[in-house]
């Protein structure tokens, strides 16, 4: 008894199959790719050499059309040939209606999914309604002039503050605009205000229209929200630097920052203290800038260590590497037309190797958006110095706090609180 299989792969829909997935003991295996060559080709040897059994996915592959498809199942069946389908559960026995109904759905299908292919090689925005911000133009989406400044000062208000549900509140509060919170959290990392478009398969083309954010200040939202997922919550836009990240080594609670002021004196005094804690007695308050300056001191004399210690390579080098491959992938994209122009290829190859190429394009400045900003040994260096913290503001040390520190453990019980720092590397 010999069996074979048949496959159709539309390239702008789908990747070949896995010759495995069949299961069985396969004599030969057709694959056709676009065109259906090697499915003339089975129905010719079925003559010649007379095989047993045909294994298809599904009947609407041995056809573009539902005549095509009763085509060649009235020659296989002319043939003695028996034919299973692996992903349906219409046999070709049963009901003929039921058959045709079959093959008009899927046939359907693959051609919507053709269509939303076709936008994608040329860039057009997907099917639905375009972001808060854009209008939907001829072939790419447009900056809504009335809606983009929200939006935008939306993006600014983040960046300062690093609080979804701080941002949410001054657009109610400035422009009336209500949004929950997860929808500002969308919009933080939605590619469409990058100037990307993103596909419903996961694809992101770079660079299809109008950008609301730069590259820059998109970086650093995606930096800010790796950041705040570390965090505690409602710490992450907390006006003093050290909120969220002191611990207390004894009951191992997250210690807050209170404020607390004498009767009629305007002068406030800050202090650090636990919120739970389950020992008796409770684990005291300890002063907030003594706190601080010995996490300063600390931060200072291990941070070049715990660098050095890593043994990093220069991240200089990987991001000249990915910034090299996304110029050799656009120079490329660049040459492509002159190979139609010659012959070469054909418009549809090429528009399916140029989104291929931009994909990939995309890919690379994510990896690249995902490195620090600078070389961390050479800012380790920059930032061992106890002046440089003492001179910036709170919002600006915590700031640069969270890109080091992942938590500060403290003693209270001892003399000089045994201060150590956990580093986020």
């Amino acid at each position: 008894m010999q069996i074979i299989a048949y496959t159709y792969t539309d390239p702008l829909i789908e990747s070949p199959p896995d010759l495995e997935i069949w299961g069985w003991e396969i004599d030969r295996v057709y694959q056709d790719l676009g065109q259906r060559n090697e499915l003339d080709r089975l129905l010719l040897d079925c003559v010649q050499i007379g095989y047993d059994y045909l294994l298809v996915r599904r009947l609407d592959e041995l056809g573009d059309s539902v005549r095509d498809v009763q085509q060649v199942l009235a020659r296989l069946q002319a043939m003695g040939i028996g034919l299973i389908t692996t992903e349906t559960e219409i046999e070709p026995q049963l009901n003929l209606l039921q058959l045709i109904d079959k093959i008009q759905s899927n046939q359907i299908s693959r051609r919507m999914r053709q269509g939303h292919a076709r936008n994608r090689l040329k860039s057009l925005p997907p099917p639905g309604k375009s972001p808060y911000g854009y209008r939907r133009g001829k072939d790419k989406y447009t900056i809504d002039r009335s809606a983009a400044p929200v939006v935008k000062d939306f993006f600014d208000r983040f960046l300062i503050y690093g609080s979804v549900r701080g941002a949410v509140r001054y657009l109610e509060k400035k422009y009336q605009k209500k949004i929950a919170a997860s929808t500002g959290l969308r919009w933080l990392s939605n590619p469409v205000y990058r100037g990307d478009t993103s596909y419903l398969n996961g694809e992101v083309i770079s660079d299809t229209h109008a950008a609301i954010l730069s590259r820059d200040e998109a970086a650093q939202i995606d930096r800010l929200l790796r950041r705040n997922r570390r965090l505690p919550s409602r710490t992450a836009s907390a006006p003093r630097s050290l909120a969220g990240l002191v611990t207390c080594r004894d009951c191992g609670q997250t210690l807050t920052v209170t404020s607390v002021s004498a009767p009629r004196r305007v002068e406030k005094y800050l202090y650090l203290r636990p919120t739970n804690c389950d020992r008796d007695p409770q684990c005291k308050s300890i002063q907030y800038d003594r706190v601080l300056n010995l996490a300063i001191d600390r931060i200072c004399t291990d941070l070049p260590i715990a660098v050095n210690q890593m043994g990093m390579p220069n991240l200089d080098g990987f991001k000249a590497k990915l910034s090299q491959d996304i110029v050799d992938k656009q120079q490329v994209i660049a040459q492509l037309p002159e190979l139609i122009n010659s012959g070469v290829l054909d418009l549809e190859t090429v528009e399916l190797r140029t989104y291929k190429l931009k994909t990939e394009i995309s890919e690379l400045q994510t990896k690249l958006a995902a490195f620090p900003p600078v070389n961390l040994q050479s800012l380790a260096q920059a930032v061992s110095i106890p002046q440089f913290w003492l001179d910036l503001s709170e919002s600006e040390r915590r700031f640069y706090f969270r890109e080091f520190i992942r938590t500060v453990e403290i003693d209270p019980q001892s003399a000089n609180l045994d201060l150590k720092l956990r580093f986020i590397f």
